[in-house]
């Protein structure tokens, strides 16, 4: 006889352990797995760097460390549809059928065409007792990159702002640092981490030289891919990104007609170069995008400028907003944070709702998803 509310508290385990991959398992979904037997968790696995090992074999090797056999008749909580096909590592659904698992609880199927649906099947038809839904909503927001690459052909795109409360990023002279406390800033360091790359405009490059990791203390994470959009490809090549560009990923994204001599230093430094179709402004939002799920990528933080936003709101690319908002208020002389889109009614106006609002020291961060109908990547849907 199960117990609803254990199996609640154990799949909410999970999903926690799920959520420790998020940005460091890219391609792969981030996935946890808690197994219990008896009333006791035996083991616990999240998808580990880089997207192997799976979360079910991670926690199946700890059970298994903690005595041999021990998954026999045990229970396994898992985020995400165990895989069905192989790729580098053997199906984990086979993994749990041949540990003897009794039972397992899975809060969402996977989108993946080679997984959707087979991997409960094959558990069905082995004599594992399958349940489908425990915590399917917060299960697919922890997936929803990994969706939208597979459904769609683009990441998940969070465009990152820190502005004044009218929305100024800037004053006119270009000063901007700081707007907002240190709390904010660790935070944003902490939202990077949590995602597979990070987009930036040249324009931002030009104004502040940034050198866009997460530096958060104490943690090993797979490196961040640092995206530059620059169709004239201003990025300078004694700034931060270039001459760091053989130790984290450095990609700039410029358009396709640039003469081999013009891209050559940048290759030569270790830079990789993506081309993009230009558009009016700037480049084509769609490929670029394109591009980086091409290369794996299932989360993207926008953090600048205010054309790459402008460019990202007028395509419809933007899912997530991360806003931290200073208490202060700079005026109509301030840069704002997002050009022009423009606008010719106001029903064309890009809407989010809140999810989340909370103070950040002497700031407020608020989180806000795309108000759409039919998003499956949505939180809730």
């Amino acid at each position: 006889m199960t117990d609803p509310e254990a199996d609640r508290a154990h799949m909410q385990a999970a999903l926690a352990v799920a959520r420790r991959g998020l940005g460091n398992t890219w391609p792969n979904p981030s996935v946890g797995c808690v197994l219990v037997k008896d009333g006791q968790v035996i083991g616990r696995g999240w998808t580990q760097p880089g997207g192997r090992p799976h979360a079910e074999t991670e926690a199946l090797a700890r059970a298994e460390a903690l005595s041999p056999g021990a998954a026999r008749g045990a229970t396994a909580y898992v985020t995400l549809e165990p895989c069905s096909h192989w790729g580098r590592t053997p199906p984990c659904c086979d993994a749990l059928i041949k540990a003897g698992v009794r039972r397992v609880v899975v809060a969402t199927g996977d989108p993946d065409p080679r997984v959707d649906g087979r991997g409960l099947q094959r558990l069905r038809d082995a004599g594992v007792i399958v349940e489908l839904g425990l915590g399917g909503p917060e299960a697919r927001e922890v997936i929803a990159g990994f969706a939208r690459r597979i459904t769609r052909g683009l990441p998940l795109v969070t465009l990152k702002l820190a502005t004044t409360l009218d929305g100024r990023i800037a004053t006119a002279g270009g000063e901007s640092q700081w707007i907002t406390g240190p709390e904010a800033r660790r935070l944003a360091h902490a939202l990077r981490a949590r995602h597979d790359a990070i987009l930036v405009g040249s324009g931002t490059v030009l104004a502040d030289d940034p050198e866009l990791t997460p530096r958060i203390p104490g943690t090993a994470r797979v490196p961040l891919a640092r995206v530059v959009a620059d169709s004239r490809l201003r990025t300078p090549l004694d700034s931060r990104l270039v001459r760091t560009a053989r130790q984290v990923p450095t990609w700039i994204a410029t358009r396709t007609n640039q003469r081999p001599g013009v891209l050559a230093p940048y290759l030569e430094a270790g830079v990789q170069i993506l081309p993009v179709p230009r558009a009016k402004p700037g480049l084509d939002m769609a490929a670029l995008l394109g591009a980086l799920a091409q290369r794996g990528v299932t989360r993207v933080m926008a953090e600048g400028g205010a054309g790459l936003a402008a460019a990202l709101l007028r395509g419809g690319f933007v899912d997530r907003i991360a806003w931290f908002h200073a208490p202060g208020v700079m005026g109509g002389d301030g840069l704002p944070a997002v050009q022009p889109l423009p606008l010719a009614a106001l029903s064309a106006m890009p809407r989010f709702r809140r999810i989340s609002s909370r103070p950040v020291g002497a700031d407020w961060f608020t989180e806000l998803a795309r108000e759409e109908g039919e998003d499956p990547c949505s939180p809730g849907s």
